[in-house]
């Protein structure tokens, strides 16, 4: 980390801190339509001290952050990786940003929304080790990743461009076009299963090695497929000795693990607000590190910022501004709890279910052991069905049959599959719940 960034994040560090006792407001009542007469739920404590392992099953603790989010009791939802939503401190504080910004209309848009977006920039530049300069808020992830994809300078006829199976559909398909419009190939890979990082590591090195014209690898940090954390930094390293930049998807790695621009080794990635964060639908952020600017075209010729800042790279419009002011309140109720101690709660749901049922014949489970290779997203098959019919199916009968809200996931080189995806408003009795039914599914045939 060079020092004017290590500047920044303390000096950052210390704002933060201020921002999120003022701005978390933890005993604000809950503001939520279907519930008028809802009270405040209790406010957190401090993080949790102490081995994360025995963190993560302090359920005295856990019931009072899931008392945090006004969750409906219609089903057991584990399809969080769809969107996360806002916890009550949060919500209540979005409800009064959007409150002041109807109220004060033009004159607040014109006169006090812009040193806020660049308070909320700060606070997610903070938030990943990033310099301010290296940031811009955007509507969310796929719009980040499909500027930083198809605006990359550095392919041109009779180039590959690559990406794998598990990747995001919209950036495969973002990547496609890159192609098209330079006269560049497409090469594909398929991460083997069960997935090791050494296998992994292989794969990629293998394909890399079979391209030698590569000029832009996608990478998925934590992809939305099976939920396999992949060794980005390693990869990336590959890649660049290969003579490759690499673009990464962090949609949902930010927020579900601890996670640092330095830590990725890449030069661009998209960011996800919405997702694990658990800020209003309609926020993310693009990353572009230091020096790297003219990697990237101007989105659309756009004038209306210089070259030189990378606010040129990802013009949105008229921004959502009560979404924009909840991005630090989100974060805020996230530093709250505390990455680690987050990520060990959400790993321990993870395997509450997967150890229930890793050894039962005809459930498999697409996620390894390794703890730096999961999170809390975990997809499974049953008896080994890869349609799509097969997997629908599935999570149908856990909808209809057990209250159970899971969802099926395509695209993989072996097959669909049904994804599960805990947070923490979940306990670890509804995961049992699920274990249960995958073994009551799985002996039926």
């Amino acid at each position: 980390m060079t020092q004017p960034r290590r500047d920044f994040v303390k000096q950052a560090t210390v704002s933060a801190t201020a921002i999120g006792a003022a701005a978390v407001g933890l005993g604000t009542p809950l503001l939520a339509a279907s519930s008028p007469a809802a009270t405040a739920p209790p406010a957190l404590p401090a993080p949790l001290a102490g081995p994360l392992a025995q963190v993560a099953q302090d359920e005295a603790y856990w019931t009072t952050v899931a008392a945090q989010y006004p969750v409906t009791d219609a089903v057991i939802n584990l399809e969080a990786g769809y969107f996360g939503i806002m916890a009550a401190p949060v919500l209540a504080a979005y409800h009064r940003h959007v409150d002041r910004v109807n109220r004060e209309s033009s004159y607040f848009a014109r006169r006090a929304y812009t040193p806020i977006l660049m308070q909320a920039r700060d606070a997610v530049a903070q938030f990943v080790g990033a310099m301010p300069t290296e940031i811009v808020l955007s509507r969310g992830a796929t719009e980040t990743l499909q500027a930083l994809i198809t605006q990359y300078r550095g392919v041109q006829a009779g180039d590959t461009v690559m990406y794998a199976d598990l990747d995001y559909n919209a950036m495969q398909w973002a990547m496609n076009a890159l192609a098209a419009s330079r006269g560049a190939q497409v090469a594909r890979l398929a991460i083997p299963e069960p997935a090791t990082r050494e296998n992994i590591l292989a794969a990629y090195a293998k394909a890399l090695d079979a391209h030698p014209r590569t000029k832009l690898l996608l990478l998925t940090h934590c992809n939305n497929k099976t939920g396999l954390i992949i060794p980005v930094k390693e990869i990336a390293a590959l890649a660049k000795a290969r003579g490759a930049d690499v673009v990464v998807d962090a949609a949902h790695s930010f927020g579900q693990v601890p996670l640092s621009m330095d830590a990725l080794g890449a030069d661009f990635v998209g960011l996800n607000l919405h997702k694990w964060i658990g800020a209003p639908v309609g926020a993310g952020a693009m990353y572009i590190r230091e020096g790297r600017l003219d990697a990237i075209d101007r989105m659309h010729a756009d004038e209306a910022a210089p070259l030189t800042r990378i606010e040129s790279r990802l013009h949105t419009g008229t921004t959502n501004f009560a979404t924009v002011m909840a991005i630090p309140d989100a974060i805020a109720f996230q530093q709250s709890i505390g990455m680690p101690q987050k990520a060990a709660r959400l790993r321990y749901l993870r395997d509450r279910w997967v150890h229930a049922v890793r050894d039962v014949p005809g459930v498999q489970i697409l996620t390894p052991e390794d703890p730096a290779l999961v999170g809390a997203i975990t997809s499974f098959r049953l008896h080994g069905r890869g349609t799509r019919a097969a997997n629908d199916a599935a999570a149908k009968t856990l909808l209809d049959e057990f209250g159970i809200f899971t969802f099926q996931r395509t695209g993989l080189a072996n097959g669909d599959c049904v994804r599960v995806t805990p947070t923490l408003f979940n306990t670890p009795a509804q995961l049992d719940k699920l274990a249960a039914a995958l073994r009551t599914m799985a002996a039926r045939g």
